[in-house]
């Protein structure tokens, strides 16, 4: 995989060349850590949920980020205004569907917003896209359901599931857990990055998805490479965290050495530490590439 690494590693430093100015819907329990890790990852953010302004605020920005976490009757029509001037803009535009499954409307809502704005790339636990997909949920809250789990055993059906569920969109699904994910329906990566610490931190993934958006705006050219970068960066920077906890220190701190870690990430670093495999389209479903059938770079 040392090529893919090597073509993944320019799109992260290209984030800090370029400086994507991203738009940010998104809910009340993250905010702050998704501006934060915007400006660590070489970003800059604007948080803005008034509909009387996000049509101009979404304008002058890179991208667009949309997360359903803490929707309200406000926030839903305000969504749809900037995702549609994002789509008339030519920005990239990413869905977080955070507990879609959970309730009725933050199901409704998501379909709706996939009905009416045009998304370059969805992330979300296996859950939640299940839910997009197939219409229903077993989200736990905000949490996928054990029995959802991508393993061993599944791996190459979910990869499947995933490509096909990009082909219906027409984005780049991007399903996040403790495998990750990444396809735009004819290719796939598959990462290995992360730690289990990382489930403990609220907002990691809403943080993820402010991050991915700017790696899509840096790069919109490359969206499934963008993407992938973005996933990878995040697992290298949730095991460089750990590491640096000490006998004292929870997630509260785990949470702060994800965004230094984040703030320190380069291509040399993720080329060096990305465990990422791909898979290709196939008559039968995804398959995977020619000597990518194990973890071996």
């Amino acid at each position: 995989m040392k090529k893919e690494q090597k073509e993944l590693s320019v799109l992260v430093d290209r984030v800090r060349e370029r400086t994507p100015l991203i738009h940010n819907i998104t809910n009340y329990v993250t905010v702050n850590d998704c501006a934060n890790i915007l400006l660590a990852c070489g970003g800059s953010p604007i948080m803005s949920d008034e509909l009387q302004e996000v049509e101009e605020i979404t304008s002058i920005c890179g991208g667009l980020h949309i997360n359903i976490g803490t929707l309200n009757q406000r926030t839903i029509p305000a969504m749809k205004a900037a995702g549609k001037k994002a789509n008339a803009c030519g920005h990239p535009v990413l869905l977080d569907p955070v507990g879609a499954g959970a309730s009725r409307l933050r199901t409704e809502t998501a379909e709706e917003l996939l009905k009416e704005v045009k998304f370059t790339a969805i992330r979300g636990n296996i859950s939640e896209i299940k839910t997009l997909a197939l219409g229903m949920g077993t989200t736990k809250g905000v949490d996928a359901d054990s029995t959802d789990a991508v393993t061993d055993a599944t791996l190459e059906a979910a990869v499947t599931f995933a490509a096909e569920f990009a082909q219906r969109t027409g984005a780049v699904a991007a399903i996040t857990g403790a495998v990750d994910i990444v396809t735009d329906g004819r290719e796939a990566f598959v990462i290995s990055n992360g730690h289990p610490m990382m489930s403990k931190v609220t907002g990691t993934g809403c943080m993820l998805s402010a991050m991915m958006t700017a790696y899509l705006t840096a790069n919109p050219d490359h969206p499934l490479e963008a993407a992938a970068a973005a996933v990878c960066a995040m697992g290298i920077a949730g095991e460089q965290a750990y590491k640096r906890l000490t006998p004292q220190e929870g997630n509260a701190a785990y949470r702060n050495h994800i965004i230094d870690a984040i703030y320190h990430m380069n291509g040399e670093t993720l080329e060096k530490e990305a465990d990422i495999r791909k898979y290709i389209w196939e008559k039968d479903g995804m398959k995977p590439a020619s000597g990518e059938d194990s973890h071996e770079m």
